[in-house]
């Protein structure tokens, strides 16, 4: 399902807070959906018919505790698909502009009037990295990112993923040939890595890699050896307590 928003409504640009506000608070009456999609693309206007792609959220369906006599509430969550296009994606509306809402099959009909050049990213240094999981996948892939790509090929470490929402934490090291990123690849394509706990969770809720954020704990060169990259690993897990109280099962 596709939703934009007016122009009158454009302010919330500058806050993810509100435009996931405004979005999970609709009319009883009106033009929105009884049993909405469970995928909302939602688009900001522009003038005319212009309207870009601002947020993408999975709907877990209406928050009834809290229903009034005139709005209904959904629980949605912001999920990292099209990720790469947020901010990027301009589409022409159709030409009747009230109709607000658009199922997909609808949608996918509209014109793509602009991809935007992403701006480039500065690689902030290896003791600021903290990505969201929308961004590592970005980071991978996007030619904006190529600087940071360059800094953790060339480098092996130990890093952090964090559940934003739990607070259960992740220790792994980054030990083969391309290095952290080769290692971050992996979550990347699939949410998991391989890793037990973080497959066993993706199954439970497909949505779980988007409550996740990936930091670096600490750098190795690439002639380290093997032993001090193992031992280090060891300490960070017994220091965060991640196999007793996080996502660690070794």
């Amino acid at each position: 399902m596709v939703v934009a928003t007016g122009e009158g409504y454009t302010t919330i640009r500058d806050s993810t807070e509100r435009v996931l506000a405004y979005t999970r608070e609709q009319l009883h009456s009106g033009k929105f959906p009884k049993e909405p999609a469970r995928v909302w693309l939602v688009f900001l206007a522009e003038g005319a018919l212009r309207s870009r792609l601002t947020a993408v959220y999975e709907n877990r369906g209406e928050s009834v505790a809290e229903r009034t006599q005139r709005h209904r509430y959904y629980d949605v969550v912001p999920v990292p698909v099209l990720g790469s296009l947020e901010e990027r994606l301009v589409v022409e509306w159709s030409a009747d502009p009230v109709n607000w809402v658009k199922r997909g099959v609808a949608a996918a009909t509209f014109p793509v009037l602009e991809i935007a050049d992403p701006t480039t990213e500065a690689f902030p240094g290896f003791d600021h990295v903290l990505l969201s999981y929308g961004d590592l996948q970005s980071m991978v892939t996007e030619t904006r990112y190529a600087g940071w790509r360059t800094a953790l090929q060339a480098v092996r470490g130990i890093y952090l993923i964090a559940d934003e929402t739990e607070g259960q934490c992740y220790v792994g090291k980054a030990d083969g040939e391309r290095g952290v990123l080769g290692r971050w690849e992996a979550y990347a394509r699939d949410g998991h890595g391989g890793n037990t706990a973080l497959r066993d969770a993706l199954a439970l809720d497909p949505a779980q890699p988007s409550r996740y954020t990936f930091s670096l704990l600490r750098v190795f060169g690439s002639n380290t050896p093997q032993a001090q990259i193992d031992a280090a690993e060891k300490h960070y897990k017994d220091a965060l307590m991640t196999r007793r109280f996080g996502l660690n099962r070794n």
